[in-house]
């Protein structure tokens, strides 16, 4: 066994070509084997198994700077950077990142969790050393769904006009953005990065120019019959006119090929991109059959590919995808619009009932969002359906092209709240604090399925500008569904618990958290009432009137930044109608951002857990004898 002997990328260097593959197919059993326990990101990193080892064997890392796009397909390069003895806490709380992590390990350099940044990245690390007189390399990873991301062609045109060293490896693992033209295609790969024939061009266009009347003419000439062979017979023609020199396509499994293909990209002095074409799932069978469900998975039999679900209730996003299909039949104007998500989001089923209204704009959250604009503008009914950490992308276009047009999109922000394994980079904690303020949206969150049900009816009935409900990555209450869709009363919440004493404004599965504390404190004779805060924007002003009159002591709980949303609403409110004695405390996501983990274990890192509620309500009533003169924060 080779692998137990790697524990750091320079032992590559020694191996042979052979070694290298047998290496490759032991690191394709450890990931299949530790995944099978752990689950993650298994397919995408079966694909670039032969890629990472050539890069680590060609490459002196962490000297010469290896970026990888999202990140989710580092684990080898993990595995080969001295964490392969870490990978049964792989995405656990203390344990391995999901992602790249630069606090894990100087060889990673760049870190993500959402597409498309790793060109910019890669541009800023060239920039760096060339001003600093170091020599270098810098490679950027980037998969062909990524490369649809807008920031990537930014940063395409910027590498092509500047003209710095850095090299680009397309990892095309879904499409082949050029046909492979065989022989002639790869001699003229070759004779292009080519040092003698680079020179050799610049000195013949040098003399042509230097014959009297006619040297610049034929330059020229010879300039366009070169253009011309390029266009009819270089695949990557797209790339070359951006500035690029580019090499490719080349097998992305054949180890000998793809370090060939580095060593031709070394000999070039400006940008260069290498397409590397790779297989989802290689090495796995029921993972290359279905790269798709394969991406990001759960635990899993090895032996049959079953995966290892807990039986549970729907989760959110099931019944979010069926109830709009319900939608779909009540009103035809209805038209679903992803980003690139519409297995995440739900819209399967809703694809295959209405396949002519399902938009999927590929990895382009802020084109989607303008799109959901101009939709609305002509009467259509656009559903946004986005990841709360997603929709971050779009915020400019939320403000400038949907509610400054006060445009009647619907929102339906899935992964709203804390995310679990996928940690720090996909937290959807954000979403309130940068909506809420933007005039003119309305933002609701459900206590449960059913009311997330009647929540999209609302929204679909709205008519006045955009309007938004955001929901949990968890499974659902197991609450009956109502058959009956109605629309709620916009601004309006309720009180699922009596108590006048206290009583917790709670939004989302935080209003299970304080039901669960009502019943505790019950026990020891207090009464705690709770309520359902589901309008964050507007707020329930009559009711927050009558908690303030009533002198009842308030806890906001939300799974939410504590910075800037439901609390700091609460408390705006009160200032703007100056009432300044209420006592209001906020429990919410503190300034920092919150690791991978269970979602159970980030609720308890933070205190959003009935025991800290209970807590909390405690010593509020231990200091009831004082005389409240400001608002309490804390």
């Amino acid at each position: 066994m080779l692998l137990p002997q790697i524990n750091n990328p320079e032992q590559l260097k020694s191996l042979s070509i052979e070694e290298l593959a047998t290496l490759a197919e032991e690191i394709r059993r450890f990931l299949v084997e530790k995944l099978s326990v752990t689950g993650g990101h298994l397919a995408s990193n079966l694909g670039v198994v032969e890629l990472t080892l050539a890069l680590h064997y060609c490459y002196d890392s962490p000297r010469d700077k290896m970026i990888f796009d999202v990140g989710h397909q580092a684990y080898v390069h993990k595995i080969l950077t001295g964490r392969q003895d870490r990978f049964d806490s792989l995405r656990k709380n203390g344990g391995l990142c999901g992602f790249v992590k630069r606090t894990e390990s100087e060889h990673d350099v760049w870190e993500a969790g959402h597409s498309s940044t790793s060109l910019s990245a890669a541009m800023g690390m060239a920039m760096a050393r060339d001003m600093k007189g170091e020599d270098n390399k810098v490679i950027a990873v980037i998969g062909d769904g990524a490369l649809t991301g807008g920031m990537a062609f930014e940063a395409l045109n910027h590498i092509g006009h500047e003209k710095r060293k850095l090299m680009v490896i397309l990892n095309d693992n879904e499409m082949s953005i050029a046909p492979n033209v065989g022989a002639m295609h790869n001699y003229l790969s070759k004779i292009r990065s080519d040092r003698h024939y680079l020179r050799a061009k610049d000195e013949v266009e040098g003399l042509l120019k230097k014959i009297p009347a006619i040297g610049g003419k034929l330059a020229k000439t010879a300039e366009r019959v070169k253009d011309s062979l390029k266009y009819m017979m270089v695949p990557g023609v797209l790339f070359e006119e951006l500035g690029f020199t580019y090499l490719g396509p080349v097998d992305g499994h054949d180890l000998e090929k793809v370090i060939d293909a580095f060593h031709q990209a070394d000999n070039v002095a400006g940008p260069v991109l290498v397409h590397v074409l790779t297989t989802k799932g290689k090495g796995y069978k029921p993972a290359e059959a279905d790269s798709y469900k394969w991406h990001g998975i759960s635990p899993y039999k090895i032996e049959s590919g079953q995966v290892l679900q807990a039986v549970g209730n729907p989760m959110y996003t099931d019944v979010f995808g069926q109830t709009l299909i319900e939608l779909g039949h009540q009103d035809k104007r209805l038209v679903a619009v992803t980003p690139a998500m519409p297995g995440g989001s739900g819209l399967f089923p809703f694809a295959k009932e209405f396949p002519d209204r399902m938009i999927d704009v590929g990895i382009a959250e802020q084109h989607a969002a303008t799109l959901c604009a101009a939709l609305a503008m002509e009467g259509m009914k656009p559903v946004y359906a986005v990841y709360s950490t997603f929709m971050q992308r779009a915020y400019d276009q939320i403000v400038h092209d949907i509610c400054r047009h006060n445009a009647n999109v619907i929102f339906a922000i899935d992964r709203a709240g804390f995310v679990g394994a996928d940690g720090e980079t996909h937290q959807g904690v954000y979403d309130i604090a940068f909506m809420r303020h933007i005039p003119n949206i309305v933002l609701m969150m459900p206590k449960d399925e059913n009311e997330l049900r009647h929540m999209m009816k609302t929204a679909l009935d709205y008519n006045d500008g955009p309007i938004a409900y955001r929901y949990p990555r968890i499974n659902g209450t197991g609450v009956a569904l109502d058959s009956e869709l109605k629309s709620l009363p916009i601004g309006t919440w309720e009180r699922t618990r009596p108590g006048d004493d206290y009583a917790v404004l709670a939004c989302g599965p935080m209003v299970q958290v304080a039901e669960e504390a009502a019943d505790q404190l019950k026990r020891e004779g207090i009464q705690l009432g709770v309520v359902n805060a589901r309008f964050l924007k507007p707020l329930d002003g009559q009711m927050l009137l009558e908690l303030a009159n009533a002198g009842t002591g308030m806890v906001v709980l939300e799974e939410a930044s504590q910075a800037g949303s439901l609390g700091s609403a609460v408390l705006e409110y009160y200032s703007e109608h100056e009432i300044y004695d209420a006592r209001v405390h906020l429990m919410g996501v503190p300034d920092v951002f919150i690791e991978h983990g269970s979602i159970k274990e980030q609720r308890q890192q933070t205190g959003l857990t009935a025991e800290a509620l209970c807590a909390r309500i405690k010593a509020m009533r231990a200091k009831s004898n004082f005389n409240y003169k400001t608002t309490s924060f804390s």
